[in-house]
């Protein structure tokens, strides 16, 4: 079968387990989806090939429910790369740890939203109320 890896660096079964690992799907729910001639055996043996047959990937990326792009392209060296020049500065990164640290602050934000929504919608009845009133008293 023809093959669509274009870097080397690419181990196509390692990115399979990767996926499939990160998903929570064991080896026998896959070798069940791909059916009666699949076992977990047969997937593990799939998972440690450098390059996996394209149909076999497209068969394999439906049932994880991924593009099989993700799979033939995922290089994790990139990945590292592109996280550590993200946090590179530990700018963004102390942003999100100090928005991970300070839960009270988000729902106390999140309450008073509810409460201006509630005060609002509180206000809406009111002049609706005061239509209907002049609406019925008009008839």
């Amino acid at each position: 079968m023809a093959h669509t890896t274009s870097n080397p660096k690419i181990h196509e079964g390692r990115n399979l387990k990767r996926f499939r690992e990160m998903l929570q799907i064991k080896q026998d729910y896959l070798a069940f989806e791909l059916g009666e001639d699949w076992n977990q055996q047969k997937v593990s043996l799939l998972e440690q090939r450098e390059k996996i047959d394209s149909d076999i990937l497209e068969q394999v990326a439906a049932i994880l429910k991924i593009p099989a792009e993700a799979i033939r392209n995922f290089d994790e060296q990139q990945a590292i790369t592109v996280i550590s020049s993200t946090f590179n500065d530990n700018s963004q990164l102390s942003t999100l740890i100090n928005n991970y640290n300070n839960p009270i602050d988000a729902v106390l934000k999140l309450h008073e939203e509810k409460m201006a929504l509630y005060e609002r919608m509180l206000k809406e009845k009111d002049e609706m109320m005061g239509r209907l009133e002049r609406l019925i008293g008009g008839n």
